[in-house]
C-alpha cells in the first residue's frame, strides 16, 4: 500500500473490488483516473485498489502524480510486478471488475469511460 505494508487481494474480500492496473507514463491511465476519483466518491461499498505497477514505472513518478492530481483512492504498488503476473495484465490500463466472493467478473483492457465503468461497477453490486 501506499504506506509500503504488503497488501493481498483476499484481505479485501467480502466487499466488490474495482482493481485498476496503471503506470504513471500512461496516458490513457491518467486519462480515466477522474473517472475512477468520481466513482470511488460515489460508490462507498466498493473497494477501490489503484495499483501502480512499479516494476515498468518509477514509485517516485507514480506518487508524485496522485499527490499533485489530488486523487484520494486507495493507491496500492506492484513492485515486483507480482500482481501483473498472477492477473496477466500485459497492457496499461486493465481493470479487473471482482464480486464480494472474490471472483473476477469481467475485465477490461484499455482504457474505461465515464459509462463502461459504471457499467463494470454494476456488474459487482
Amino acid at each position: 500500500d501506499s504506506s509500503g505494508n504488503e497488501v493481498s487481494l483476499s484481505d479485501y474480500f467480502g466487499k466488490p473490488i474495482v482493481l485498476n492496473f496503471w503506470a504513471s507514463w500512461c496516458m490513457p491511465c491518467k486519462n480515466e483516473m477522474p473517472h475512477f476519483e468520481a466513482a470511488f466518491k460515489e460508490n462507498p461499498d466498493i473497494q477501490f485498489m489503484m495499483l501502480n505497477v512499479t516494476v515498468s514505472d518509477s514509485f517516485t513518478d507514480a506518487k508524485s502524480f496522485i499527490s499533485e492530481s489530488g486523487y484520494t483512492f486507495p493507491v496500492f504498488y506492484d513492485l515486483n510486478g507480482d500482481a501483473s503476473d498472477v492477473y496477466v495484465v500485459n497492457s496499461f490500463p486493465t481493470t479487473l471488475f471482482i464480486d464480494a466472493n472474490g471472483n473476477i467478473v469481467t475485465k477490461v483492457v484499455g482504457m474505461l469511460s465515464e459509462e463502461s465503468l459504471q457499467k463494470g461497477i454494476e456488474l459487482i453490486k
